[in-house]
């Protein structure tokens, strides 16, 4: 398999050492799948790797496509010495942080984490505030 993608500006043109893609198929499988459905196709994308995507036809096939996009992202981050992010339900969450907004504000942050389909605006505060923190 190779993580040859129209989706990424970077591309392996060769196939990973087998062992690097048993190792990042077992690490993208822990990851979440947020998926989307728009104008008849549906599009998905990392929790843990939000600028990695996918698409298809239908669900199966978009979680497939999406799953093989992470597939690729890990293997390269493994040959490359870094470390994959860790996937989100690993995490044990014992600190909280309080964050004031106006109604304003909050009403617009929910409806897109709603329409970048995490499951809350928790969810959605936290991956876009690791991806800035990286």
């Amino acid at each position: 398999m190779s993580a040859k993608s129209k989706k990424s500006s970077k591309s392996i043109d060769r196939p990973f050492d087998p062992h690097t893609m048993a190792k990042a198929l077992k690490v993208a499988d822990q990851y979440q799948v947020i998926l989307a459905f728009q104008d008849g196709h549906w599009y998905g994308r990392g929790l843990e790797l939000p600028n990695i995507h996918g698409d298809g036809k239908t669900v199966n096939q978009c979680v497939e496509d999406t799953r093989e996009a992470f597939c690729g992202w890990v293997a390269y981050l493994l040959e490359e010495g870094q470390r994959p992010p860790t996937p989100a339900r690993e995490g044990t969450r014992t600190a909280q942080v309080n964050v004031r907004l106006t109604s304003e504000e909050k009403v617009l942050l929910e409806a897109t984490a709603k329409r970048k389909g995490f499951s809350g605006l928790s969810d959605f505060v936290r991956a876009a505030a690791m991806e800035l923190a990286k």
